[in-house]
């Protein structure tokens, strides 16, 4: 494997399913605020393997368009739908945030989950605008990120950048809720915690006993050591004052 893979790649590699920042528990928030129904036109944007919008029409039967830009990931994600057998409710396509190919109001929900954290600041606010856009009056985005807290320095987002080969911009909370303010969204609502990414409680939580055996087993192995052992050193050390965010905007 080449020495620049990027980090979500190289976790998903070692069998990780849940890749967001603060796993099962921070996504479960936004379905909450999410108030779905079989009715609901939902978008997920980089939606990687698919694994959230498949929870969703599993639950709730609502019609899901899914993008992605990467290529390989959506097709794990088409083969994740036929094995759920949703072909029915998830539409598949690749697509780019900046430039969403929908007409402005179509969708009722607007979820991405760490994504907006890997863009610089206008890059940011563009994905948003779109975002923003595509949705319904009404309707909400939902999205989770990396949170900065306080007195986080410049270095720790170095080290991070580092570590999972992604030029990374993480926001403090009330940087994060302005972001989504100056675009427009008028009502704005957060949450945040402890990220369980590599926490081996949050392991277990997210992908159970057997999964976060496999996951370390995996990682162990001579190929993926040194990278898995920065990783793990790193979110369960110095990079613990990094939290998860989760944010309910309403358009």
């Amino acid at each position: 494997m080449g020495k620049k893979e990027v980090g979500h790649t190289f976790l998903a590699r070692l069998g990780k399913k849940r890749l967001r920042p603060g796993g099962i528990a921070a996504t479960n928030w936004l379905i909450k605020e999410a108030n779905l129904t079989n009715k609901s036109k939902v978008l997920e944007v980089a939606c990687n393997m698919c694994t959230t919008s498949i929870e969703l029409a599993e639950t709730y039967k609502c019609h899901i368009t899914a993008v992605d830009m990467d290529t390989k990931a959506l097709e794990k994600g088409k083969k994740n739908i036929e094995k759920a057998q949703l072909q029915n409710y998830i539409t598949v396509q690749q697509g780019n945030a900046m430039n969403l190919p929908f007409a402005d109001n179509t969708f009722d929900v607007v979820f991405n989950e760490a994504m907006l954290t890997m863009f610089n600041e206008s890059a940011k606010k563009k994905a948003i605008s779109e975002y923003y856009r595509v949705l319904k009056p009404g309707g909400v985005l939902l999205t989770h990120d990396i949170m900065l807290t306080k007195g986080t320095p410049q270095t720790l987002v170095n080290t991070l950048r580092d570590i999972i080969h992604v030029n990374v911009s993480p926001l403090p909370q009330d940087e994060w809720m302005h972001t989504f303010k100056a675009i427009g969204f008028n009502e704005v609502k957060t949450n945040s915690g402890a990220m369980s990414l590599m926490n081996p409680k949050g392991m277990i939580r997210d992908e159970g006993f057997l999964g976060m055996l496999t996951i370390i087993k995996n990682g162990l192995k001579k190929e993926n050591r040194q990278t898995f052992k920065s990783m793990f050193k790193f979110f369960n050390q110095s990079g613990k004052s990094l939290n998860y965010i989760v944010v309910c905007s309403k358009k």
